[in-house]
């Protein structure tokens, strides 16, 4: 399993003109599965994205991570 994340102030996704996922800031997730990935691999990734500290803070420092900033999390196999 890979993840290819983005850091978006907003992120759509369309297909044939209609929104079928929408979020302001947040995280862009491209997720690649293969065959032999199970859902605790799943689990795992998805732990770990939610917890990558890659936020600024006040101090302009990236120390904060999506939770942090209650942002949002538009994931995209």
């Amino acid at each position: 399993m890979k993840a290819v994340i983005q850091r978006v102030r907003k992120s759509k996704v369309e297909i044939d003109g209609e929104v079928k996922g929408e979020i302001g800031v947040g995280l862009n997730v491209l997720v690649g599965v293969g065959q032999e990935d199970t859902e605790e691999d799943a689990n795992w990734l998805a732990a770990k994205i939610a917890a990558l500290r890659i936020f600024n803070d006040n101090d302009g420092v990236m120390n904060l991570s999506v939770n942090e900033v209650k942002g949002d999390v538009l994931a995209i196999s």
